[in-house]
């Protein structure tokens, strides 16, 4: 049953960017509600799925790396899902779900285990501290789709290109602001996930702490950048792409160095 749901999750974020593709193929795309359906019922068969594998494993499903690219999946939709409306029903949702299909699909096809994986000693901070990073994760991850977005517009106005890509974007300035305020957002959360970790007082592989630590400096460094008025939006799009392309690559050894203190 939690297979089918994480199948149907799949398709559902697949129908999305291959019907968007489609449309814009065909020079008629339009922002409309049929993308934001498919993904948010992509959204709640990945709850349903990780309810499910919450249960089997007796904690928050976080315990291996399969479990994390799912988790990260939903964390991206879900952030997707409380922007606002001006953004959800734009190509920011053609372009939220090709990236929560590659996280997915990456878990089914990666050589990981998927069988479930009780946690043996739960640690309430522990469960917090690990769930908050993954959505501070899906976070960051819209912040650098909403990057994406406003380096291709950017690209089309200086060329002075017309497409429809162009038309359905929504405004450069509106973009540059989403950008920076979903980096906040993300450091925030992540800051919070941080804290709830000293809390557990639980040791750490260094490597871990090291490279979490990377990721949340380089965020807060973008950050102080901006706050300074020395960061132009276009660098602050590129390199929260860049930043995050870091972070999801780190992704697999935090994970394996979490259960080796």
């Amino acid at each position: 049953m939690d297979r089918l749901l994480l199948i149907a999750a799949t398709l559902c974020f697949l129908a999305s960017f291959g019907y968007t593709l489609y449309a814009l193929g065909a020079g008629r795309f339009q922002p409309g509600r049929g993308n934001f359906v498919a993904i948010f019922t992509g959204f709640l068969f990945l709850s349903a799925f990780l309810y499910l594998r919450g249960k089997a494993e007796g904690s928050c499903p976080l315990n291996s790396l399969f479990d994390v690219l799912i988790f990260q999946s939903w964390s991206l939709v879900l952030i997707y899902l409380a922007v606002g409306s001006a953004y959800r029903l734009s190509l920011l949702g053609a372009f939220t779900a090709p990236l929560a299909f590659l996280l997915v699909l990456g878990a089914f096809l990666a050589p990981i285990n998927q069988q479930p994986v009780p946690r043996a000693v739960l640690n309430p901070w522990i469960e917090f501290h690990a769930a908050l990073s993954i959505i501070a994760y899906g976070a960051f991850g819209l912040a650098c789709i909403a990057g994406i977005m406003y380096l291709l517009q950017e690209r089309q106005l200086k060329s002075h290109q017309v497409s429809p890509l162009l038309y359905n974007l929504p405004p450069i300035n509106d973009l540059a602001v989403a950008n920076g305020r979903l980096v906040w957002l993300g450091f925030g959360l992540l800051t919070i996930a941080f804290a709830a970790g000293f809390l557990s007082q639980i040791p750490v592989h260094r490597v871990k702490f090291v490279a979490s630590a990377l990721i949340w400096g380089g965020y807060g460094v973008l950050l102080v950048l901006k706050r300074l008025h020395t960061l132009a939006p276009r660098r602050l799009a590129g390199l929260s792409i860049v930043v995050f392309a870091l972070a999801l690559l780190t992704l697999p050894g935090i994970q394996y160095l979490s259960s080796r203190p």
